[in-house]
């Protein structure tokens, strides 16, 4: 009896297989039923199914989710665009977007067309699919308790008018950005009012403007990111309690370039960053009570850059090696805190073994004051009479701050 029944199953799957069409959709609601293309299954559906798109090249213009349902791909079927229209549009709640590869997207900078577009919807996960070629990515917009996980997503647009953001997300609460490579875009990653989000291990590269953008999103955190040769490096902006740990700013070179750049930012904290061979570290402008400690700045231009409208910041037990200036400032009053950093520039000495140099350390040099007013004057740099000035101000300061000082710095760097 139980042979008579596995045959009788095995006719009925070899039966089906050869009726269904070698591309298309199948939508299971119990038990599988063919669809010849997207549209008609996505019609079809009704909440909680599932529908699985067979590998092939599909063009059926704008397809409209507005049920809560799964879609996969297999074998990454392609969803294009044509340049034309937005691919998927998202309107419902508990929707899994999985498997595909969605291309040539309209371009309009009045509707922003997407790959993937989620309109006022939650629970929303779109994972392990490959984007290329779209004006924007994943745009999130209203969207709360959204993933973003494990997408390739790449442009190949020369000029930032021409192109939108990897990953967009307006107005949202509760996201979560993960583990996505982004390259090409204007902004590889955009946050504009979102909170209480996390960006985590994203690879943000190569980008026209900013591998990371975020403005007025307060309680988010940046965790063990990557952004590399992005054309302006990452901006944070007008934003409050902001935690950034273990991200790594690389190669981001260019007159307006920082690693990163912090402007209007209040009560954040940074730890275990690594700032390297950037034009600027980090640039700070209006920012305040921030916490900045266990961080690397090695081999960049500028390792800190802190204006004179910045106060009460903490920056400790960090690592400064290989800078050409390790900070500056374009003002007379310092109102922040320096304490037990590693300057590989310091030549003090240590008498009594603990660690901690004997001499306080003056990190702002006179030269980097000058070229920070006077922008030219870098062509003087290393001459005699630059250094010259250099070593006598840090002896006796007359023209930087006084208060400018490291009292504790470290005579050994830290295992960061």
């Amino acid at each position: 009896m139980n042979i008579k029944r596995h045959y009788s199953l095995l006719l009925a799957m070899l039966l089906f297989t050869c009726s269904s069409p070698l591309w298309g959709a199948t939508l299971y609601t119990g038990k599988g039923q063919p669809y010849p293309t997207i549209k008609t299954a996505l019609d079809a559906s009704r909440n909680g199914d599932t529908i699985i798109v067979k590998k092939g090249m599909y063009r059926e213009g704008n397809l409209v989710v507005d049920k809560s349902i799964c879609l996969l791909g297999v074998d990454m079927p392609v969803l294009d665009g044509e340049l034309k229209y937005e691919i998927l549009s998202v309107k419902s709640n508990d929707v899994t977007i999985k498997g595909f590869q969605l291309q040539h997207s309209g371009r309009a900078t009045m509707s922003d067309p997407g790959a993937i577009k989620v309109y006022d919807a939650k629970n929303v996960l779109i994972e392990g699919n490959v984007l290329m070629d779209n004006y924007f990515g994943v745009y999130l917009q209203y969207a709360t308790h959204c993933i973003v996980k494990n997408n390739f997503i790449t442009a190949s647009q020369k000029e930032e008018h021409e192109s939108g953001n990897g990953i967009h997300c307006w107005k949202g609460d509760s996201l979560q950005i993960i583990g996505n490579r982004i390259a090409g875009h204007r902004d590889g990653i955009y946050f504009e009012f979102v909170t209480h989000s996390v960006i985590w291990r994203n690879i943000s590269h190569h980008n026209l403007r900013y591998g990371l953008h975020f403005m007025f999103s307060n309680d988010d955190a940046y965790i063990t990111n990557y952004f590399k040769n992005n054309g302006a490096g990452v901006a944070v902006m007008f934003t409050k309690r902001v935690t950034m740990m273990n991200n790594t700013f690389e190669e981001n070179w260019g007159d307006a370039a920082y690693g990163l750049l912090f402007k209007e930012l209040t009560d954040c904290y940074l730890s275990g960053n690594k700032f390297l061979r950037n034009t600027t570290g980090i640039f700070f402008d209006g920012s305040n009570r921030i916490t900045i400690e266990h961080n690397t700045f090695r081999a960049n231009g500028w390792g800190m850059r802190m204006q004179a409208n910045c106060m009460d910041n903490i920056i400790k037990e960090n690592n400064f090696i290989g800078n050409t200036f390790d900070v500056t400032t374009n003002g007379s009053l310092t109102l922040n805190h320096f304490s037990e950093n590693y300057w590989d520039k310091y030549q003090g000495y240590d008498l009594d073994k603990d660690k901690t140099g004997d001499v306080p350390f003056h990190p702002l040099s006179l030269y980097a004051v000058i070229v920070e007013k006077n922008p030219p004057a870098m062509l003087l740099y290393q001459s005699f009479m630059v250094n010259l000035l250099d070593k006598s101000e840090k002896i006796m300061p007359s023209l930087t701050p006084e208060n400018f000082v490291d009292n504790t710095p470290r005579m050994i760097p830290y295992k960061l």
